[in-house]
Order: structure tokens, then C-alpha cells, then sequence
């Protein structure tokens, strides 16, 4: 099958590209200019404008993981306007014309950020759960499913929900907590007990590929086999690195309390909160991931550790 793949440089990209090929698979990137190694055509930036046309020329199924991402330092006027015409508006024009061009099956990566930001003890968000996303980022992908979920055409479109993503050249939040590790400096988070679920790139790119093959349609959620604390994930990340945590056993309460005196509370809420999901029904589809958590995590620090 010819896939075309939007995305295909980012993060997520490559490993999704080398998981479908090695299906077999067809992969043609779209692109603002030409990818090595892999078929590539040319379009301009994401948006409610762009002509995909000549992309989807002979493509069987997209793959769309292109988008506006989490934004540290985010300078926009009005942040929400632009997420939902990058992600949202840019997705559905990208949707609708590859309806028109008789493609089969639309992959799109969303974020458990549509189902919310946290979870509450032994209650896993749900593929089928109402949508509460809080941010610019989730309301615009959340905005965008319901787009696609209203196409009513031919073309089955099957949308994948992933938490907090880790793998080689994680940056962001990941990023920055390695180097606090490498560098021996103390965490306080040695009492925090809370649920977290992630997915390694490599068993999100498996698990798009899965789907891709299969028949399944609608909201999926992917997680690895396990879910951990933060200060277990400090512990991995620490052996990974090769180094000994300095993780001090501070009240979670006194955290929040700092948190907010800092004007960092939602950051704070996000790293002691917990947030799990429950990827049953992708399970009963077949799919199991290929690595641990464990392994996951491995191959991310020692690529850190490579390049630093």
C-alpha cells in the first residue's frame, strides 16, 4: 500500500516511516522539502489552504502526524487561533482531499490530551470517555477528531491517542529531567506516588502500523505495558544515565503549595498527578508492544548519553 506520510521528519516521524516500510508498505513523505531516503512530495505549510492534491496523487492511506507541538515558551498572541488552524483546520483540509482522491484508510495522531490532563486513582481515561482536553494543544486536536469523526464518506479514519511519548531526541520535559540527573542535581520527588502511562516511539510507530493494517476505526489509546510513579521514572532514567538519583522524599503537598507561590502550578499538578490509560481495547485487537518500558527508556538515555 502507498502511504503517504505527513510529519516524517519530526520526532515521531522516521520511526513511523521505518515501521511501515517494514510492513511493507509504500511510504511517500509530504514535505516542505525533500527527505532523504524516502519518496517526497512537496507541500507548503500546514493549514485550512494547502493543496495536497499532487501529494495524494496514487496514495492508498495517509498517515497525518504533522502539527503545531506543546509550546514551552509560547509567544502567540492567541495561541488557541493558531492550534486550530495548524491542527484542526490543516487537518481536515488535508482529510477532505484525501477523500476526494479515493484514499482508503486516514491514520491521524492525536493526544490524550483530548481526554484531559489527569486521572484519578483506578479510573483510566477511556478511548470512549467525553472529550475534556484544558489546553490550546488538545482543544484544537480534540476539534479536529470531531471534524473527522463527521467526514461521513468512504474513507475509514482511525485516530491514535498517545500519552507522554519517550524515545531517542525526547526533548521537552524529558529532556530536561535527564539533564538534571546527569548533572547529580537533587530532585524533590522522592514521595511521590502517583500512575503515570507513556508509550516508547518505537511501540507507538508499532502500533500505527498495526493499525493501519487492520480494520479498526475511531479513538484507539496505546500506553507500554506498564505504568510507573515519577519516582520510579526518575529511577529508570537514572540507571539509563548511568548515575545515582538524588530524589528527596518532599510532601507532594508542599510541591503544589511551591508550585503556585511560583506561578507553576499546572506544570507542578502534571508532574505529581497522575495520568493513565486504559489501551484494552487495542489489546484485544492483538497488538502487544515489542519493547518493556524499560527498554524504551534505555534506548532513549543511552542516545543521551551518546550525544551529550
Amino acid at each position: 500500500m502507498r502511504v503517504l506520510v505527513t510529519g516524517a521528519t519530526g520526532f515521531v516521524g522516521p520511526a513511523i516511516c521505518r515501521a511501515l516500510a517494514a510492513r511493507g508498505h509504500q511510504v511517500v513523505a509530504a514535505a516542505r522539502r525533500p527527505v532523504p531516503d524516502l519518496e517526497t512530495r512537496l507541500v507548503g505549510d500546514l493549514g485550512p489552504d494547502t493543496q495536497w492534491s499532487a501529494a495524494l496523487e496514487g496514495c492508498e492511506a495517509v498517515v497525518h502526524l504533522a502539527a503545531r507541538a506543546h509550546v514551552m515558551d509560547e509567544s502567540e498572541a492567541d495561541p488557541l487561533a493558531v492550534f486550530r488552524r495548524i491542527n484542526c483546520d490543516g487537518t481536515l483540509r488535508l482529510a477532505e482531499q484525501a477523500e476526494a482522491a479515493g484514499v482508503r484508510r486516514f491514520l491521524f495522531m492525536s493526544s490524550i490530551k483530548v481526554n484531559g490532563e489527569a486521572t484519578a486513582p483506578g479510573r483510566p481515561f477511556r478511548a470512549d470517555d467525553p472529550p475534556a482536553p484544558v489546553d490550546p494543544y488538545g482543544i484544537a486536536k480534540a476539534e479536529a477528531e470531531a471534524g473527522l469523526a463527521a467526514l461521513g464518506g468512504s474513507m475509514a479514519v482511525v485516530i491514535l491517542r498517545p500519552p507522554l511519548v519517550h524515545g531517542p531526541g525526547a526533548k521537552g520535559n524529558l529532556a530536561a529531567l535527564m539533564r538534571v540527573l546527569a548533572r547529580g542535581w537533587p530532585l524533590p520527588l522522592g514521595a511521590v506516588d502517583n500512575r503515570r502511562s507513556l508509550v516508547g516511539l518505537d511501540n507507538l510507530a508499532d502500533a500505527a502500523g498495526f493499525l493501519l493494517d487492520s480494520d479498526a476505526t475511531g479513538p484507539v489509546l496505546v500506553r507500554d505495558g506498564e505504568d510507573v510513579s515519577t519516582s520510579q521514572l526518575m529511577r529508570l532514567l537514572a540507571a539509563g544515565l548511568g548515575v545515582r538519583p538524588r530524589l528527596l522524599p518532599v510532601p507532594p503537598a508542599l510541591l503544589r503549595l511551591g508550585g503556585a507561590g511560583l506561578g507553576r502550578g499546572a506544570a507542578v499538578a502534571r508532574l505529581l498527578g497522575s495520568l493513565t490509560v486504559d489501551d484494552a481495547p487495542l489489546r484485544a485487537l492483538g497488538w502487544q508492544p515489542p519493547l518493556s518500558l524499560a527498554a524504551g527508556l534505555a534506548r532513549m538515555t543511552a542516545v543521551f548519553r551518546e550525544r551529550s
